[in-house]
């Protein structure tokens, strides 16, 4: 097994992967919940000619906001993993010190920014990149669900 996973970590990479697991799961259904929501509050709504642009500057700004929460599942699920022994570290202009330095790195990883400041080391990197995955997944559905209500908007306010 020393192949795949040093043989004395193997505790800390199941508890990465379980964690990374959990917080994937969880900024999921965030998301679902939110974007499900907003469907149902706006997609079935009869258009105002005059008030499509408040309609989707309120879908935008609720979308950014669920990414917010998703960001901090995993900012959280850093936080909590660099508190293990053995577990991992981050290295970097200053390492992870404080709940808002694990907040910036999880969002630079989960909108695959990485500016390469702060690089995971160790099992937390299983997280990590989990975390880039989900993010990726999880904006390009956003990217989805704003196109398709812009759609839908524009062309009932256009045979209106």
């Amino acid at each position: 097994m020393g192949w795949l996973i040093p043989t004395d970590s193997f505790g800390v990479y199941l508890l990465a992967a379980l964690t990374a697991g959990v917080a994937s799961a969880a900024a999921v259904v965030v998301h679902y919940e939110g974007v499900h929501w907003l469907a149902r509050r706006y997609s079935r709504r009869k258009i105002d000619i005059t008030g499509d642009r408040g309609t989707m500057l309120k879908i935008i700004f609720a979308l950014l906001a669920l990414h917010v929460v998703e960001i901090w599942c995993f900012g959280l699920a850093l936080w909590g993993l660099l508190h293990v022994p053995g577990a991992g570290s981050v290295v970097g202009v200053g390492g992870v010190e404080t709940l808002f330095d694990a907040f910036y790195l999880s969002a630079t990883t989960f909108t695959t920014l990485g500016f390469g400041d702060l690089t995971p080391m160790g099992a937390v990197r299983v997280l990590s990149g989990c975390e880039a995955l989900t993010g990726l997944l999880l904006i390009t559905w956003s990217a989805s669900f704003t196109y398709l209500e812009m759609a839908r908007l524009w062309n009932e306010r256009d045979s209106a």
